[in-house]
């Protein structure tokens, strides 16, 4: 008889488990090594004809390649993204979110997780600059640790009504609510109080920087989170 019962509760807390995991959102593939489906150009229908391209199992912005920045093609509101990236020597990009294609760049609405080398570029001695801050706006935590440059590092963004978090290398590095007085002084003390929908869509594509510097992404994904 408890062998009988036992094996009810291994049952039980098996079809637990497995509701449990079909209740949690799903993970969509934004770049799975090889397919670009997901991206197109800013403002355009399709994947750049030049300046990104896929090698070796990475999404390659190449130096001086001329192909600007790239959106997703579907719009996220509320999300957890994670991705890869590494950078050559002195480069500078972004990943960022909630953009709209109503402006005419991306920075003028979609704030930016900075991807940077931070041992030769001027940004990296700034702190608001430099890798995996909230680009010109808010540090990241002094105790980030970006792995030297060649090398993949891991990021993650989470973002949930206003809040939002910024994660390098499994370590949560920013976290702030852009609704909050603190952070509103800080757009309007900044270069983009010049662009009044900064911060403000609250849904938009994941942008992907081109900034003429050779940068490497990979498994990219994301996944779509209920809104507080």
């Amino acid at each position: 008889m408890k062998t009988r019962w036992l094996g009810a509760g291994v049952l039980g807390a098996f079809l637990l488990l497995l509701l449990v995991a079909a209740d949690q959102p799903r993970w969509e593939v934004l770049f799975d090594g090889s397919s670009t489906a997901a991206w197109r150009s800013f403002k355009g229908k399709d994947f750049p004809a030049k300046g990104w391209v896929v090698e070796n199992g990475t999404l390659h912005v190449q130096s001086k390649g001329g192909g600007g920045d790239i959106v997703t093609r579907e719009q996220y509101r509320d999300f957890e993204m994670t991705f890869e990236w590494k950078v050559a020597p002195g480069a500078n990009s972004g990943v960022m979110y909630r953009v709209s294609e109503a402006k005419a760049a991306s920075y003028e609405t979609g704030p930016e997780y900075q991807v940077l080398d931070d041992s030769k570029h001027g940004d990296g001695k700034n702190p608001k600059t430099s890798a995996s801050a909230l680009y010109a706006l808010i540090a990241a935590n002094a105790s980030k640790q970006v792995r030297p440059v060649g090398e993949w590092n891991e990021g993650r963004i989470v973002v949930q009504g206003t809040r939002i978090e910024h994660w390098l290398n499994g370590k949560k590095v920013v976290a702030c609510d852009l609704a909050s007085p603190e952070v509103t002084t800080l757009i309007a003390q900044s270069k983009f109080n010049q662009w009044p929908g900064f911060a403000k869509e609250p849904a938009g594509h994941i942008c992907l920087q081109e900034h003429g510097d050779d940068v490497w992404y990979r498994n990219i994904r994301i996944r779509k989170l209920a809104t507080p």
